[in-house]
């Protein structure tokens, strides 16, 4: 599997330890910015992922800011992507079940890095449950 990261500068440093995190679980990663703490505009990032999941250039992604919100606007304005914002692993687990979200947003200022790996984990090792929620996610994708 291959898994795209993406982050603004308040994300950064939480990007950096999941990226980590997953090549050492042997996942393939592309790391599509930003590579500093400078400050950036999370649209640019957002987009960027978005693009790289929906395109296919990635299987799934993991999207970083100060909080996952922005970026994970910024990621649902890309046909095909469904991105959640988790901050627990309630939320983590739910975005693969119930809404098969091809993007986790997490955030760098409100998430330890334990949490976020946790999210991750969970959120990657979750199955899509289908049945009534395939309509659902058929229903997102249709808009």
């Amino acid at each position: 599997m291959i898994i795209a990261l993406a982050s603004d500068h308040g994300g950064f440093s939480l990007k950096e330890e999941i990226e980590k995190h997953l090549i050492g679980r042997g996942y393939e990663v592309i790391d599509l910015g930003t590579h500093s703490q400078e400050s950036v505009d999370y649209p640019v990032y957002g987009k960027r992922i978005g693009e790289a999941v929906a395109g296919g250039t990635a299987d799934v992604g993991v999207a970083f800011c100060g909080t996952g919100i922005g970026i994970s606007i910024a990621c649902n304005k890309v046909k095909g992507i469904r991105c959640a914002v988790a901050v627990n692993s309630y939320m983590a687990e739910m975005a693969k079940r119930h809404n098969n979200a091809n993007i986790l947003a997490l955030g760098g200022r409100i998430l330890s890095v334990e949490q976020a790996t946790e999210f991750v984990d969970i959120w990657l090792d979750t199955e899509f449950e289908e049945d009534r929620h395939a309509r659902r996610v058929r229903l997102l994708d249709e808009m």
